[in-house]
């Protein structure tokens, strides 16, 4: 029997990805950790990586994301800004409704998928 069959949500904006589940995922980890670079280390990415992904996620959205401070004598941080977090709420909901939308779907397809030995 295969892995699990899920679908992929992207949200695109022409080429552009506004949010996706690497993304998604980003934004939950900013909020347990209240910094991008801790985010970046518990993903695995570079620091500059995440903050790419948070720019263009900022830029993407009719407000930002992901809000920031710069170093001080409490350092900088990160957080996600009362509209990611309902950005990050919607994408879930989203993402969970496609896939009890495709469930029957995919559970047809994984029959036509190799079987792991």
């Amino acid at each position: 029997m295969p892995k699990r069959l899920y679908p992929k949500i992207r949200i695109l904006i022409g080429a552009v990805v506004a949010i996706g589940p690497g993304k998604a995922n980003l934004l939950e980890a900013i909020g347990r950790s209240g910094s991008i670079s801790a985010a970046a280390r518990e993903m695995g990415m570079s620091y500059r990586r995440a903050w790419l992904l948070v720019d263009g996620m900022n830029a993407s959205f009719a407000e930002p994301l992901v809000e920031t401070a710069t170093g001080g004598n409490r350092g900088g941080g990160a957080r996600l800004s009362a509209y990611g977090v309902e950005v990050l709420r919607r994408y879930r909901a989203l993402e969970a409704t496609a896939e009890r939308a495709v469930a029957a779907e995919l559970n047809e397809f994984a029959r036509l998928l190799r079987k792991e030995d």
